[in-house]
């Protein structure tokens, strides 16, 4: 049951809670694609793949 809610996609409050960042700076991030790639449900409901916010976290790591 673990694998299914670590593989099961983030809702936007989902992914501002964990960053601890408001919805606005999440569609500013988007509108000046920034933010992970997201899933857009037929209902206009946006996800987040975890592999995609995994993968986006990664990439903002400090090399130096």
């Amino acid at each position: 049951m673990a694998t299914a809610a670590r593989t099961k996609p983030l809702t936007v409050a989902e992914f501002c809670a964990e960053l601890e960042i408001s919805r606005s700076t999440f569609y500013d991030w988007r509108a000046k694609h920034r933010a992970p790639k997201c899933i857009t449900l037929p209902n206009g409901s946006l996800r987040i793949r975890r592999a995609d916010y995994e993968r986006w976290l990664t990439n903002l790591e400090d090399v130096s």
